[in-house]
């Protein structure tokens, strides 16, 4: 089994409603394996914790990948 964590950008529009609503135009969110987990990140430095708890728990190393 093939497993990444990412964080990716969002702006704009793609920003939720909420965020928006609190003058944030950008966030950050967490993806594994290519699809969202969890909630949006006001911060860069948040999305990154979150990486890190899903690596710990997924028990891989940053940068490794499970086959």
């Amino acid at each position: 089994m093939h497993c990444r964590v990412d964080i990716a950008v969002m702006i704009g529009s793609g920003v939720p409603a909420g965020l928006r609503a609190m003058g944030r135009s950008v966030c950050w969110v967490v993806l594994l394996n290519g699809e969202r987990r969890g909630t949006a990140f006001a911060s860069r430095d948040e999305a990154e914790e979150c990486k890190a708890a899903w690596l710990e728990q997924l028990n891989i190393e940053p940068g490794d990948r499970l086959h």
